[in-house]
């Protein structure tokens, strides 16, 4: 293994946002808002929401489910993980200085008992919103260019960041944290613990300022985003659900 530039599953979630998609979603120029998941809009059964395509890992024979379902009155994604991972996955381009708010909504139905930041075997979460940013030369240290590029040999086109917005289970809403694999992907809890699972949850971050904090300098363009439920380390079980995602400006 290169120990500069590990092969994680964060190196291959981002490959798999950025290769193989045919067109980069796109908006009206100026628009206070962009949706990114409208899955409100889909079709009951419907296993791939228009514009997102699955993510899986070629190491991971078992993959977790997801489709869309109405819970009340909305359309949603539901995502069911036994002893499983992959994700569903949209290529954007988005500017997060001028879009810098992400909103979205989820709801999980159980934790993971043996879910852990801080280890490798317990990099499983019920709920994840993954956002990754594309290479910028202007914005990255030396180090980091040389990481870049020692990366890229391996896998040919990577992001060169991502972050992670996680529910997990015992560490503190609000941890910052590197993913137990590399650094490559920063790792930020906005849920923890049991107090309001099942229940929807209404989330908002500052990507432009999470970015600063987590990497320590400025966020290039964000180039994808994706959601995924996972439980292939733990081999436990969880179901979660996921309402539409925006960003929107200041």
């Amino acid at each position: 293994m290169n120990h500069a530039f590990p092969v994680t599953r964060a190196v291959l979630v981002g490959v798999a946002l950025i290769q193989g998609v045919p067109s980069v979603c796109a908006w009206a120029q100026g628009s206070a808002v962009l949706e990114v998941a409208k899955f409100s809009d889909g079709t009951i059964g419907q296993a791939l929401p228009d514009g997102w395509k699955p993510l899986t890992f070629k190491k991971v024979s078992k993959q977790t489910t997801y489709e869309t379902v109405k819970d009340g009155e909305t359309i949603v994604v539901k995502a069911s993980s036994e002893s499983s991972a992959s994700g569903l996955t949209k290529e954007v381009k988005i500017d997060p200085r001028e879009y810098p708010i992400v909103r979205w909504r989820w709801k999980v139905e159980n934790l993971l008992k043996n879910s852990d930041v801080s280890r490798k075997d317990g990099d499983d979460y019920p709920a994840r919103l993954y956002l990754t940013f594309e290479y910028d030369p202007d914005k990255v240290g030396f180090s980091k260019k040389l990481k870049y590029k020692a990366g890229r040999a391996l896998f040919g086109d990577i992001p060169i960041a991502a972050l992670n917005y996680i529910w997990e289970t015992k560490a503190p809403v609000g941890t910052i944290v590197e993913n137990a694999y590399t650094d490559f992907a920063q790792m930020i809890v906005v849920e923890s613990g049991p107090q309001k699972v099942g229940t929807w949850v209404q989330e908002e971050r500052n990507i432009y300022e999470d970015y600063k904090q987590a990497f320590g300098e400025e966020p290039p363009m964000l180039n994808g985003v994706a959601i995924m439920s996972d439980t292939d380390n733990t081999k436990e079980r969880a179901t979660a659900y996921y309402g539409d995602i925006t960003f929107t400006k200041r």
